[in-house]
């Protein structure tokens, strides 16, 4: 019995109808049919004790079905109850013989997490973990079964709540509780209809939303279902969830089933209809039609109805009617809030109001991802007729067009709409023909979906960042969360668990122990990114942008680029950006230059000052110089905007100051770009002598160095604070820029000075993002920014290595292991070097003691406990071990040589070289906490051999150095106990 159904339309069942529980040995249900009309109804079979005791039974009995808030997500197709083995008597006359029985199997259950499921099985709201995440949507795959339009056999009459016919209950015969339980776990039931894949997107969404917010559901296109059991599932679930949610699109009228759900939960009182991509007044208007049925127009009107909420999903806000929806769907189950995290916080950079062209790579990128309709979006074989155009576009979105919600100016003709699909014949599912369409990209009513994977190709400078900046502000609302990842090799692994923050995971190392054994720490390693990973690609629809990607494999242990990315991303998209001319199998997109026009106005600047023609001719010159390269167009346009300066006396400064600069020297690794881009260069020294130009005032001399300690930096944000004060560890003399200064003075003292006025560590950074060397980016507190690769390249000379020594000791004074992680990171890899690559910054004693117990050990231990990197991290503590042992041997070497020299050479020695006793204290005690810190981390991973060893070795030194007693030398001791006792266990 449905839930809702008043008391007459419960007595409406009679015993006509009669539910026997027959022997079987699946223990299912068998259903007679009597030789008279269905229709017949007897009253007093309501008053049989058998009917009335089922009735009592039924979990459809009660008008308000809540789960409980603690209920399990429980599949429905796992309940013997939900899905039985139905047995059917034709006639009467096979009652007294043997009955023939008809059985039909129970469809396939993905076992998958939040993966796609097929279509054409119903699809439970909770399915068990698995390690597998190459799951297909593909079309052509043998797993997914697409029923044509062409009549097949019934194998049984099917039992549903389709109106008008009286409802037939399914649980007349005593259900045990758990089964009871197990049908009530679902709360929720998603419905829609059509084939846009946007469509079915979007409802995987909100369920997995709603699962997040502990609601079990229900998602189902029954228009899909090819058997009857499959439909009788599908119906006991709709009649025992709380709340129906309708996805309405411009085609559900057209569908008999859509018409029926939208039927049956608005009489219950509990329908949250969601308009996609339609609006009220679209579906009001249908009303006029003279051609509509009853049921069409009792659909429409209870759409009308219990349209209080105004959930309407368009193009550009699905992510707040997601939001929306499952904050009613809580409110009304009484389940806890979740808090929803502001998108604008989830980008590295604030959105460029300055972004110019690309608007033909921003709809390719939108068609491979979401597809593109070439005729309607949802109806094949439907006619639409189009009415006034809107004037929205209707693949972009932006910032002021999220709450705008067009109905794209069309309505539905349902009396053609009827023509094509005669409703004496209900619609089953695509037909072949149609499904074949679908796959192809130039014929039928889609393209097909290029894939989820997309590669952005260009070189150092043409804008990739900018374009997958520019794409993500526009189609945020499409996305639950944009996860921005930089793709540098040395930091990629780190990057990508730090994802783990904003996905809410779990992914610290953990000492558990499995079958009587320690995990390893590869073990861990790959748990952790699994965790990740499987949260990532699954049907929550994510937005992954890796910018500039390094490398295909990764840089740490030389993982390929596929462990991460699977062949099926669910419902995330990816964007690489890199210089790479492939990627795996990926698909290339490869960024052109910026057309004349575009240039043009980027060159300009941003406050877009009028010149006149032979002004403009200076502009053309820039862009010739430039290879039309957006970078250098940018740091153009923002001089001219900065500056008061023409650009025929910029042009002309920039080649006086160039002249000087060819003996510049560049590292090795940056010198084919400057090689093949020599007037970039010669831009960027300029920028740099303007920031020692503006009459020697020592806050803009503050924000060249600022520039060059940057360019140590790890790829990331960096605070201005912390730049600034690695800033000032800087020597203030030297500096190779000091002779272009004469020269820039001439062509900027013609045009009245630079006129920039700087007081603070932020005026500072706000210089270099004016002039174009860097970018303002989202920071937690304070002002943040971030250098552009080229600029970071451009600074890192030879000649001032002592810029990377000044990075150092401004990290380590004022980093955060908290927030600053890269860039502590970026340190480590100066002071000690990793692989092959030698170490550049060279500390004495007392700086490496005080680097190695402020920086480097906290480093460790929280990329070990909070993400994992359990190898990486011993790697780390086992250098800075090395390392300590090395200057305890320069300690020995010294006072070996002062013993052996002649008492003349001790007198003249002893002043300068004389060993500090203290701080070959301090080395000796930091090298024990590095040896005990490895034992305990060793000890997690199963490691006891090697554990015991260092921590033998821990208590000696605290033995001959504090005492036997010490409070430290016990906790050593006791280190030692543990791993003994676990070697023992285990």
């Amino acid at each position: 019995m449905g839930v809702g159904m008043g008391e007459e339309e419960e007595a409406s069942v009679s015993g006509n109808i009669k539910l026997s529980e027959e022997n079987h040995p699946s223990g299912g249900l068998t259903i007679k049919t009597t030789g008279k009309d269905a229709s017949t109804l007897v009253a007093r079979d309501l008053h049989s004790p058998s009917l009335k005791s089922s009735m009592e039974s039924s979990p459809y009995n009660s008008p308000s079905l809540v789960s409980p808030p603690s209920s399990a997500f429980v599949s429905a197709l796992q309940s013997p109850y939900i899905s039985p083995r139905a047995t059917i008597l034709k006639s009467q006359d096979q009652e007294n013989s043997n009955p023939c029985l008809v059985s039909h199997p129970s469809p396939p259950v993905s076992s998958y997490r939040g993966g796609s499921q097929s279509d054409d099985i119903p699809s439970s709201s909770y399915t068990p973990p698995s390690d597998q995440y190459e799951y297909s949507d593909d079309p052509a795959d043998p797993k997914l079964k697409f029923v044509t339009c062409v009549p097949v056999p019934d194998p049984g009459p099917r039992i549903s709540f389709s109106f008008p016919v009286p409802r037939i209950s399914f649980a007349k015969a005593p259900v045990s509780p758990a089964s009871n339980a197990k049908l009530r776990s679902c709360d929720v039931f998603i419905g829609f209809h059509g084939q846009n894949p946007n469509l079915g997107r979007f409802c995987k969404w909100v369920k997995s939303e709603l699962e997040l917010q502990g609601i079990a559901c229900f998602v189902a296109d029954r228009a899909k279902y090819s058997d009857g059991q499959s439909h009788e599932i599908a119906d006991r679930i709709i009649c025992s969830v709380t709340y129906g949610v309708v996805v309405v699109t411009s085609c559900s009228f057209l569908n008999h089933l859509s018409l029926e759900e939208i039927r049956f939960f608005t009489q219950k009182k509990n329908l949250i209809p969601v308009l996609f991509d339609t609006g009220p007044a679209e579906i009001k208007g249908l009303l006029n039609c003279n051609s509509i049925d009853k049921e069409c127009k009792e659909a429409i009107e209870g759409v009308i109805k219990c349209h209080e909420f105004k959930l309407e999903a368009n193009q550009g806000n699905w992510r707040s009617c997601v939001a929306k929806a499952a904050a009613i769907l809580r409110a009304k189950l009484g389940r806890k809030s979740v808090a929803e995290q502001d998108f604008v916080a989830e980008l590295p950079f604030p959105r460029n109001r300055f972004f110019v062209g690309r608007d033909k790579e921003i709809v390719e990128i939108e068609s491979a991802l979401f597809g593109v309709a070439e005729q309607d979006y949802y109806c094949c074989s439907m006619p639409i007729i189009k009415g006034e155009a809107s004037g929205q576009s209707e693949g972009l979105a932006d910032e002021e067009s999220d709450n705008i919600v067009s109905t794209r100016g069309r309505y539905i003709n349902l009396e053609l709409g009827k023509s094509k699909e005669p409703s004496s014949e209900p619609f089953m599912g695509r037909s072949s023909t149609k499904r074949s369409k679908f796959n192809k990209s130039k014929s039928g009513n889609y393209k097909s979906l290029g894939g989820s994977v997309i590669c952005i190709n260009g070189v150092a400078g043409i804008g990739k960042t900018e374009l997958a900046l520019e794409f993500a502000y526009r189609y945020a609302q499409r996305y639950k969360m944009v996860l921005w990842v930089g793709g540098e090799a040395r930091y990629f692994r780190q990057n990508i668990l730090n994802l783990s923050v904003n996905l809410g995971l779990d992914v610290s190392a953990q000492d558990e122990k499995e079958r009587g054994r320690v995990r390893s720490f590869e073990e861990q390693e790959f748990e952790a990114f699994k965790r990740v990973k499987r949260e990532l690609f699954r049907d929550m629809p994510y937005l992954l942008i890796i910018d500039n990607l390094e490398t295909e494999r990764e840089w740490w242990e030389g993982k390929d680029l596929h462990d991460l990315i699977p062949r099926n991303t669910g419902g995330t998209h990816v964007i690489i950006t890199t210089r790479l001319p492939k990627v795996m199998t990926f698909d290339m997109m490869q960024l052109p230059p910026l057309p004349l026009s575009d240039a043009m106005i980027l060159v300009r600047g941003r406050k877009k000052k009028d010149y006149p023609t032979e002004e403009l001719e200076f502009l053309t010159k820039f862009d010739e110089k430039l290879g039309r390269l957006s970078f250098g167009l940018w740091i153009i346009g923002s001089l001219l905007s900065e500056l008061p300066i023409s650009p025929s006396a910029l042009f002309e400064a920039v080649n006086q100051v160039s002249t000087s600069l060819e003996d510049a020297s560049t590292s090795p690794t940056d010198e084919q770009f400057f090689k093949h881009n020599p007037f970039v260069m010669k831009i960027l020294c300029f920028c740099f002598a303007v920031l020692h130009q503006v009459n020697g005032r020592r806050n803009n001399i503050l924000a060249s160095r600022m520039l060059l300690v940057g360019a140590w930096f790890a790829p990331s944000s960096i605070p201005a604070n912390l730049l600034a004060a690695a800033a000032k560890y800087m020597p203030v003399a030297g500096n190779r820029f000091r002779r272009w200064s004469k020269g820039l003075s001439l062509a900027l003292g013609c045009c009245g000075g630079c006129g920039f006025t700087t007081q603070s560590d932020e005026d500072c950074a706000n210089l270099l993002v004016k002039l174009g060397l860097a970018r303002r980016a989202n920071g937690q507190n304070g002002c943040w920014i971030q250098f552009h690769p080229i600029t970071q390249a451009f600074a890192k000379r030879k000649e001032c290595l002592s810029t990377a020594k000044a990075a150092v000791l401004g990290i380590r004074k004022t980093g955060n292991p908290l927030i600053n992680s890269d860039h502590l990171w970026a340190t480590a890899f100066l002071v000690f070097g990793f692989k092959s690559e030698p170490p550049i910054v060279q500390l004495k004693a007392i700086d490496m003691v005080m680097y190695i117990k402020k920086t480097a050990l906290p480093l460790a231990i929280r990329a070990f406990t909070t993400f994992s990197r359990c190898n990486s991290a011993l790697e780390l503590l086992k250098v800075c071990t090395n390392v300590l042992e090395e200057v305890e041997k320069s300690f020995v070497s010294q006072i070996q040589d002062w013993c052996q020299g002649s008492l003349c050479w001790r007198n003249k020695l002893q002043g300068k070289q004389r060993v500090d006793e203290y701080v070959w204290q301090d080395v000796t005690l930091l090298k024990a906490t590095l040896l005990e810190t490895r034992a305990k981390l060793l000890l997690r991973g199963g490691h006891f051999d090697s554990g015991e060893e260092l921590c033998r070795t821990c208590i000696s030194i605290r033995t001959v150095m504090l005492g036997h007693n010490h409070a430290q030398t016990l906790a050593a001791q006791e280190t030692l106990a543990n791993l003994v006792r676990m070697r023992s266990k285990i």
